[in-house]
C-alpha cells in the first residue's frame, strides 16, 4: 500500500492511494498516521478496508490537492551520516566503521512538494536525496535484522537539507545544520515493504535547476536499513511513527569543486524508484526579504 495525507498544512486526511491518481479517505477509521495508529498495529487491516471500499466504488481523485508528509510528526528524526562509500569520498571523509547517528528536530518535516526556506544567514544550504524508514512497532534490544524488519511500517523519500556551515564549521555538532524548519520534505506516500520490493534496489537521483546532481543506488549502502534499525535499536528505543533517514549517495553541492550552494529562486526535484518524486522551491526567510 501507499499512505498519503492530503491538504492542507496542518488539515491533511489520512489515506491510501489507489492506482496513480485515486485517494481512498480513511479519516473516518484513522485519527492519523501517527505514534498511536502504527502502535495500534491497525496498519495490517488497511488492505481489506481499502479493498472493500474500493469495490463500493469509493475513491477521490488527487489533482489538484497538496500531499502532505504521509505521516505525522515522529517522536524523532534520526539521520545516518556517510552511508555511501563514494559519497563518503566526495567529502574526503573516511568511511565509518559504524553507522554514524545524529537527529533532526521533528519540526523539520514538511510534505514533500512544500519550500524549503534558506535559514537566515546562511551561506550552505546543501540537498541530499535520501530513503528514509518508518517504524511500525516499538524496537528496543531487537535480537537480529529479522526482527528490525517486521518492525519497519514502511519506506520513504526524503530530502535532508542540510546547512554545511553549520553542520562542519560550528563545533562539530551536526544537528544544527540539520535542523531548521522545512529541512526534511517526506513523501509523496510512504510505502509498505511488500509493495517496495527489494529496498537494497532502488535508484535515486536528484536535479536542481532541471541539472542532474546526484545519481545513485541503495545499492551500494554501507549499512542495510534492517541492519540500521537493529543497530539504533541497541542505544535507544525507536518508537512507532519515528522516521530513520539512511544516507545519500555522492552528489551533493559541498561535493563539487568548488562547492555549489541552493539559492532562493532555484527548484530541486528527486526521487527514488518505487517511491515516488519531490518537487521544492527554494525561497528565502521571509526576515530576508525586502
Amino acid at each position: 500500500m501507499r499512505l498519503v495525507r492530503l491538504g492542507t498544512a496542518g488539515h491533511e486526511a489520512p489515506g491510501v492511494l489507489v492506482g496513480d491518481d485515486t485517494f481512498v479517505d480513511l479519516s473516518d477509521v484513522v485519527g492519523d498516521f501517527d505514534e498511536a495508529f502504527f502502535a495500534s498495529g491497525a496498519l495490517s487491516g488497511l488492505a481489506d478496508i481499502v479493498a472493500t471500499r474500493v469495490a463500493a466504488g469509493a475513491g477521490e481523485p488527487v489533482a489538484g490537492r497538496r500531499f502532505g508528509a504521509p505521516f505525522a510528526r515522529p517522536h524523532q528524526i534520526l539521520c545516518i551520516g556517510l552511508n555511501y562509500s563514494d559519497h563518503a569520498a566526495e567529502t574526503g571523509q573516511a568511511v565509518p566503521d559504524e553507522p554514524i547517528v545524529f537527529n533532526k528536530a521533528p519540526n523539520t518535516l514538511v510534505g514533500p512538494d512544500d519550500d524549503v526556506v534558506v535559514p537566515l544567514g546562511s551561506k550552505k544550504t546543501d540537498w541530499e536525496v535520501e530513503l528514509g524508514i518508518v517504524i511500525g512497532t516499538r524496537a528496543s534490544y531487537l535480537p537480529d535484522e529479522a526482527a528490525a524488519a517486521a518492525s519497519i511500517a514502511g519506506y520513504v523519500l526524503v530530502n535532508d537539507v542540510s546547512e554545511r556551515a553549520w553542520q562542519m564549521e560550528r563545533g562539530g555538532q551536526w544537528v544544527k545544520g540539520k535542523s531548521a524548519p522545512t529541512f526534511n520534505p517526506a513523501g509523496p506516500y510512504l510505502v509498505t515493504p511488500d509493495e517496495v520490493g527489494d529496498v537494497l534496489d532502488l535508484d535515486m537521483w536528484l536535479e536542481v535547476d532541471g541539472v542532474r546532481r546526484q545519481t545513485g543506488s541503495t545499492r551500494t549502502m554501507l549499512f542495510s536499513p534492517t541492519y540500521i534499525v537493529h543497530y539504533l535499536s541497541q542505544f535507544m528505543a525507536l518508537e512507532p511513527g519515528d522516521l530513520i533517514n539512511t544516507g545519500t549517495p555522492p552528489g551533493v553541492g559541498l561535493g563539487f569543486t568548488p562547492p555549489v550552494f541552493l539559492r532562493a529562486g532555484q527548484t530541486m526535484t528527486l526521487g527514488v524508484s518505487r517511491l515516488g518524486s519531490q518537487t521544492q522551491h527554494v525561497v528565502a526567510h521571509p526576515s530576508a526579504v525586502g
